[in-house]
């Protein structure tokens, strides 16, 4: 076969006219091929070229999305949404990204296929149990005859889960009898949460943590555990939850005693659905949550669930404290400060959230330096979080107060330059008429700026109640607030729920009251 691409002008010299016309016509078949050819390439790298433009831009943006938005342009549940989706979508992106580049490397404009640095993974927590997996050459003999020595290893680590598995605890109790006096003798069963029941604690605590802190509706637990070829209708997970939060109700006791025993209190309140049988619907009952302050080197939280929005709740359930309490500006806390000795700490969140509803309206020319004013006092507040309280009472009164002297200035002479009515008023009427609360953090090193604290502590109702939609009683919402405050709290002193919970439950039922301060969070420790 001729090579026709070889072929020179002095090769076709001397053959016959047949014969040229015939390599002629071959060689603008083949030329035809490769121009067909040609063009299909072409085609294929140019779309390569745009979807490697497009994956790569698409990446770009999704991390300017990521890392670029302010905290504000997105609610709480919002933003959790927005960042496991992120997460998703990056990892989604990258690995079309990294197989286009793997399978066209020489395309014009490719980005390249690793970056300079990548970002090092936390290693795996010691405490995981390791299984080890010995890979080594099946002949270590080398191709010269003589033997390789082992000169070294890599190791690799992987995460791996087994399901959580079901197994049996068996008592064995014998008995023994004497047949000279006729007198058997056994040992007694121990205390359980629930008597003659067939949960352990570990399966009771392992239910409340699931309804409670991981917001999974009875339903799904029971499918859960079926699964595993484990029985255990919703009616009896309800039932095991019910009897825990009675054994509960005393230690939660102390721990509101604890929690009421601060000089500095937040307070916040959030609303949640309890089922009205009578009616065939729900109304909207509410949880006030009462945590220490921010700046507390012992913190707690504790949630009171009531059937309403009225004053008398938290009157009552802060009978006999006297304090500094951090709050909004709901009306039913004016009835609070009003009985016994205690003071009012602003939320200067709040404040700033009016402002900020401004700026993204684009509806006041205020919004923006007030925002930058506000964010000057934020910034000091974060370099003096970790100081002791005088240092910080006396940062605040250096720094902080000049700031806070030019802002109320400021404020009060833009009010005389808006017109009642508007947004921008309402924003500098609701600074100026609670400046005294909310400047309060200036005169007492101990009190926060804000109530971010409270409402961070009170956001796991938020979250459930989107899971189990409503309380089906009023006795079950004060469960709900009787084990939340506890596990709510052992996760505030880093404490694994379930382990804190199963613990206690092992405990409770053999425990003397009058040592209940054992078994609360911030005094628990682990049984041997």
């Amino acid at each position: 076969m001729v090579d026709l691409s070889s072929l020179q002008a002095e090769d076709l010299q001397g053959l016959s006219p047949g014969v040229v016309t015939e390599l002629a016509t071959r060689l603008l078949a083949e030329l035809k091929v490769r121009t067909v050819q040609a063009e299909r390439d072409a085609k294929t790298i140019r779309f390569k070229d745009a979807k490697l433009e497009k994956i790569t831009f698409e990446l770009a943006r999704l991390k300017a999305w990521k890392f670029g938005a302010h905290t504000e342009r997105l609610n709480a549940e919002q933003r959790q949404m927005f960042e496991t989706t992120a997460a998703e979508d990056e990892a989604d992106l990258a690995a079309q990204l990294a197989a286009l580049q793997g399978h066209d490397t020489s395309a014009v404009g490719a980005p390249s296929s690793r970056p300079k640095t990548q970002p090092r993974r936390k290693p795996l927590p010691d405490h995981l149990r390791r299984v080890d997996h010995h890979h080594e050459p099946a002949d270590t003999t080398c191709g010269c005859g003589q033997p390789m020595t082992r000169v070294g290893e890599d190791v690799s680590e992987r995460l791996d889960v087994i399901p959580a598995e079901f197994f049996v605890h068996r008592h064995i109790r014998g008995k023994w009898a004497c047949r000279c006096c006729q007198t058997l003798v056994q040992e007694p069963v121990d205390p359980q949460i629930i008597d003659k029941g067939m949960p352990t604690a570990g399966l009771v605590a392992h239910t409340l943590v699931g309804r409670f802190i991981d917001h999974l509706p009875y339903y799904r637990l029971e499918q859960i555990n079926a699964r595993s070829g484990v029985v255990t209708p919703r009616a009896t997970l309800a039932s095991w939850s019910g009897a825990a939060g009675a054994a509960l109700a005393p230690l939660y006791d102390a721990h509101r005693a604890f929690i009421l025993g601060t000089r500095v209190l937040h307070a916040d309140e959030t609303p949640v659905s309890l089922l009205d049988p009578g009616a065939g619907k729900t109304r909207k009952a509410y949880v006030w949550a009462y945590a220490r302050g921010v700046f507390d080197k012992i913190p707690g939280v504790v949630y009171d669930f009531c059937v309403s929005r009225a004053a008398r709740h938290p009157v009552a359930f802060l009978r006999g404290w006297s304090g500094t309490l951090t709050c909004d500006d709901y009306g039913a806390y004016d009835v609070v400060f009003k009985l016994e000795d205690r003071v009012e700490a602003g939320c200067m969140a709040h404040a700033r959230r009016r402002f900020d509803e401004l700026l993204k309206a684009g509806a006041s020319a205020i919004a923006a330096p007030a925002l930058q004013r506000i964010a000057a006092l934020y910034r000091i507040e974060h370099e003096v979080a970790t100081v002791t309280t005088g240092e910080r009472l006396e940062a605040r009164g250096e720094r902080s107060r000049p700031l806070w002297n030019a802002l109320h200035a400021w404020m009060i002479a833009e009010r005389r330059k808006v017109p009642d009515g508007g947004g921008a008023a309402a924003a500098l009427d609701y600074s100026l008429n609670r400046w005294k609360a909310l400047g309060h953090f200036l005169e007492d090193g101990d009190v926060s700026i804000d109530n971010n604290h409270c409402e961070n502590l009170i956001r796991p109702w938020a979250m459930g109640r989107k899971a189990w939609l409503f309380a089906g009683s009023e006795l079950a919402g004060q469960r709900a607030a009787v084990v939340m405050s506890l596990l709510h709290s052992a996760k505030l002193h880093g404490h694994d729920p379930w382990v804190y919970l199963k613990d206690v439950l092992e405990r409770l039922p053999m425990h003397p009251n009058h040592r209940i301060d054992e078994l609360l969070p911030h005094r628990w420790t682990p049984t041997r």
